[in-house]
């Protein structure tokens, strides 16, 4: 098997995507690097590894979870069939994350998956310190695992918490910022998903049935842990801003839209 045997295999699956998809389980599963294919792309690659990684991924498991690992931010992450991959989509999150915390903050991930936005926030913002919450143990450990990974352990703890049941365990805590990627897509959608995402867990997807269930639930139930001038950082999706807004109006927030470099919707800051 060489390198256009790989690309071949690929194509069925990824077409779009297959010489880059190549180079990242090459890269994974031999002992060759890209430069070295590049020039030998008629080189045997063939490894018992390599094909049990192309059999996955034309079963079409992400290509993320094959790999274990994946780029988010700054930093890397250890990721699995446990979490929602971390996307580009929610560094922008990230980003605001760090410009809007103030000096010596202490912020809330709610569902926090593989850790990503509460790493990726600390590691930028050495003078904070957060909580990640997930309702699932597994996840957390991931969490925790990725916080370790990244070296921002000491100033993160992890609690196993319902966002949509269990927000008494915080009593008495309060944050500057409440921060969430949480589940957010209508079950009639994620039926017509990719089969890719379709393998990550629907629980990180499924946000009842019009999306809007964890929104609810966290700003009328969260909003008695920010702080003074804390604020609400939430992603969401394209077609979710007005459904959004009027969730924030009820509760007296103000909702500003923020869109990504796509200029697609992509997250809302709610303050008082």
């Amino acid at each position: 098997m060489n390198y256009y045997d790989v690309i071949n295999r690929l194509k069925e699956v990824c077409p779009d995507s297959a010489e880059y998809e190549a180079g990242v389980l090459i890269e994974a599963f031999t002992d060759k690097k890209m430069s070295f294919v590049a020039a030998n792309k008629n080189a045997e690659l063939g490894t018992q590894v390599l094909e049990a990684a192309l059999r996955r991924r034309e079963k079409r498991e992400p290509l993320q979870y094959i790999i274990g690992r994946w780029d988010f931010y700054r930093q890397t992450y250890t990721v699995d069939e446990r979490c929602l991959i971390p996307r580009s989509d929610t560094e922008i999150i990230v980003e605001k994350a760090i410009e809007l915390l103030p000096s010596g903050a202490h912020f809330l991930d709610l569902c926090t998956g593989s850790g990503c936005i509460a790493v990726s926030t600390l590691a930028e913002r050495a003078d904070t310190t957060a909580v990640m919450a997930d309702k699932f143990e597994s996840t957390l450990a991931l969490a925790e695992e990725n916080a370790a990974l990244n070296r921002v352990e000491n100033r993160v703890e992890a609690i196993l918490l319902d966002v949509l049941s269990d927000e008494n365990k915080l009593c008495g805590r309060t944050f500057d910022a409440i921060i969430s990627n949480p589940p957010y897509i209508r079950p009639e959608v994620i039926e017509t998903l990719a089969p890719e995402v379709r393998c990550e867990p629907y629980a990180a997807l499924y946000g009842g049935e019009d999306g809007m269930m964890f929104y609810r639930k966290i700003v009328s139930g969260y909003s008695k842990f920010l702080k003074k001038d804390g604020f609400f950082l939430f992603e969401i999706g394209y077609d979710q801003a007005i459904d959004l807004q009027s969730i924030a109006s009820k509760h007296g927030f103000i909702c500003e839209i923020i869109k990504d470099y796509s200029h697609n919707d992509r997250a809302a800051l709610l303050k008082k």
